[in-house]
């Protein structure tokens, strides 16, 4: 199952997205600078899904996990850090096609969305 077919499963009430990763869609929009695919950015996705904020209590725990993936020798991005943080103070899971790296972030809920 791809990971459209299971967000259509999960449907569209049952799904969340943090505003980092609108942040990173509409940079792709921007660098591509493709007015269809903004159309259907606009179509589809835009304001499709409830936004998760990124708050002073997101950031801080964002802060404390960086600094512990970084003592373990085990970096991860900062953007997607900042993904799981708000996932975990929302009490969420990370659907993902990234598992290389939420997988190494300890106690974050996620799934494998690329299966």
């Amino acid at each position: 199952m791809n990971a459209l077919q299971r967000w259509q499963g999960a449907g569209d009430s049952e799904c969340q997205v943090s505003l980092v990763s609108v942040s990173e869609v509409e940079w792709g929009l921007h660098y591509e600078n493709n007015q269809r695919r903004w159309k259907k950015y606009a179509a589809l996705l835009e304001n499709r899904l409830e936004i998760c904020e990124t708050g002073a209590n997101i950031w801080s725990l964002f802060a404390k996990m960086k600094a512990r993936q970084r003592l373990l020798g085990e970096v991860v991005s900062d953007l997607d850090l900042l993904i799981a943080a708000t996932a975990k103070t929302n009490a969420l899971t990370v659907a993902t096609l990234n598992s290389r790296d939420f997988s190494r972030i300890e106690g974050l809920a996620w799934e494998n969305w690329s299966l």
